[in-house]
């Protein structure tokens, strides 16, 4: 059975925008509404989304391969280490609600760095389109 190039990516981008769009759940509840962060379902979730999307960010580079990537993969790899140290310190080793609000505006800014280099294909993300 062949998986499909276009539906490989099609989860990848959903599973990144269900991941985005909790993140920024969680960042909310962070601020506003902390114990919501202790649910069962909210520790669980997010780690089964990040697996579904990691998996297909492997599927798709393998895919890909090295010459068709020229450079935006590995700044997507970078941002995205980034993202987790920002979005960690956001979510759970921020020690004052002002260092875990700063880190939750940084994760934002870097997912949307990192969505705009995989729309541009372009280590400068939205800053090729200038």
């Amino acid at each position: 059975m062949a998986v499909d190039f276009t539906a490989v990516r099609s989860v990848h981008v959903v599973a990144a925008a269900l991941s985005g769009a909790l993140f920024l759940t969680r960042g909310a509840w962070m601020l506003w509404w902390p114990q919501r962060l202790r649910d069962r379902w909210v520790r669980i979730v997010p780690h089964l989304i990040d697996s579904v999307l990691l998996a297909s960010a492997l599927w798709l580079a393998w895919h890909l391969g090295g010459d068709a990537t020229r450079g935006w993969l590995a700044a997507k790899i970078v941002a995205l280490c980034v993202y987790i140290v920002l979005g960690t310190i956001a979510l759970k080793r921020g020690r004052t609600c002002r260092i875990r609000t700063a880190a939750l505006i940084a994760a934002i800014a870097t997912f949307g760095y990192i969505a705009t280099v995989a729309a541009t294909k372009s280590p400068l993300g939205f800053l090729a389109r200038l």
